[in-house]
């Protein structure tokens, strides 16, 4: 047991300044007005808060320096960084924050729902996909869930960097920690990589969280984007970009996330690999998970606009399908969910579920270095997938 640490902390603002810029003219536009005063929410001045650690780590951390791909000894998964890194770190104390800039604003339907999902997000494993829900919500998943009591989840995924077709659509990789209802009242934490045009202007694949207590109603957001998920470690960078990426018959790179809870102060804690503790959820953001989780999924997710009509080629994982295997197709090893004891436990009775898995599919396994794994991903649109 290790005792909570309490010390001041100033955040750096890592990035770039966007500089706003005003002169020759009396009056500023309405959206301007809007834009400029988003800006300043978001890109806040250093601030003075707590640096807290966690009272408790879940026990029995998998040693992912032994573990190979359940093929063969060979063509192990190699260690990746942030971009960032290439100009240095963070000094002591301070945190990294991505700038947000004036056209990240600019490239969204509403400056005030920059950062946040829409309502129809939800991930509802059913026994059978109704097609009129996929076209209305727009979001289609290849995913692995079980459900129950949890206190946490732990996954290894692959990072790609698939095709994104339209600018507002996106492709994810993620682990849910959820509870409630999936109605209105929906608490979920959730971690992963990402490619999201929309959100970060580019197209490179970026480490990202986000949270929401009301079914992404009115709470919650990317990253840092609004009060909630609290960072403390000073190496790691929320919407930072991940490099190198996982190639197509080629070496694989990939991320380990743990999401606990702390069972003494309630907080939801994220770590990144086996070294990187970055930040915690406070327990007092939720309504169901301040107690506990009843489902956790780990997967993918992409949007799917059909923006002419037809279904979308935008890729998830890899952008090929479960069945092509290691160094192909995209993975999710080692899941596992954190137990009332706070113990890391291989996950009982996993099920799958994809709405329509000519386009996207997930396919389960286990072995002993990968114990509980899944394939899944695929193109999207395809001779079987119009």
């Amino acid at each position: 047991m290790a005792a909570a640490h309490f010390s001041s902390v100033w955040f750096l603002v890592f990035m770039l300044l966007f500089p706003l810029c005003s002169g020759g003219r009396a009056s500023i536009s309405k959206q301007n007005l809007e834009v400029h005063n988003r800006l300043k929410q978001l890109n806040k001045p250093p601030l003075k808060s707590i640096k807290v650690r966690p009272n408790y780590h879940p026990e029995g951390l998998f040693d992912e320096k032994k573990v190979s791909n359940p093929q063969s000894n060979e063509g192990k998964s190699k260690p990746i960084t942030q971009l960032w890194h290439l100009n240095g770190k963070c000094p002591e104390g301070t945190i990294p924050i991505r700038r947000t800039k004036k056209e990240d604003l600019l490239r969204t339907s509403s400056v005030q729902s920059y950062g946040k999902k829409k309502p129809n997000t939800i991930v509802k494993p059913a026994r059978s996909a109704d097609p009129d829900l996929i076209n209305q919500s727009g979001h289609q998943h290849a995913i692995a869930y079980v459900e129950g009591e949890f206190y946490g989840a732990k996954a290894t995924m692959n990072v790609w960097d698939p095709k994104i077709q339209q600018p507002n659509e996106f492709s994810l990789s993620q682990l849910w920690v959820l509870g409630g209802s999936f109605a209105s009242d929906l608490n979920s934490i959730e971690a992963g990589w990402q490619v999201s045009p929309d959100l970060y202007g580019d197209s490179n694949a970026r480490l990202f969280t986000y949270w929401t207590s009301d079914a992404y109603q009115a709470t919650g957001c990317y990253n840092l984007l609004c009060s909630g998920f609290i960072q403390i470690n000073n190496e790691i960078a929320m919407g930072a970009s991940i490099s190198p990426v996982s190639a197509y018959r080629g070496s694989q790179y990939d991320i380990t996330i743990l999401v606990w809870k702390d069972p003494k102060e309630g907080n939801w804690w994220m770590q990144f690999g086996n070294d990187y503790v970055l930040g915690y959820w406070p327990g007092f953001l939720f309504s169901y998970l301040a107690d506990s989780a009843t489902m956790i999924e780990w997967g993918g997710e992409v949007v799917n606009s059909a923006s002419d009509g037809q279904h979308t080629t935008t890729q998830m994982g890899s952008g090929h399908f479960p069945d092509e295997g290691f160094g192909k197709s995209s993975y999710f090893r080692n899941i596992q969910i954190v137990d009332g004891s706070n113990n890391l436990r291989a996950p009982k009775d996993v099920n799958t579920f994809t709405e329509q898995s000519e386009c996207y599919d997930v396919k389960l396994g286990k072995t002993g270095d990968w114990g509980n794994y899944f394939y899944y991903g695929g193109p999207g649109r395809n001779s079987n997938c119009p």
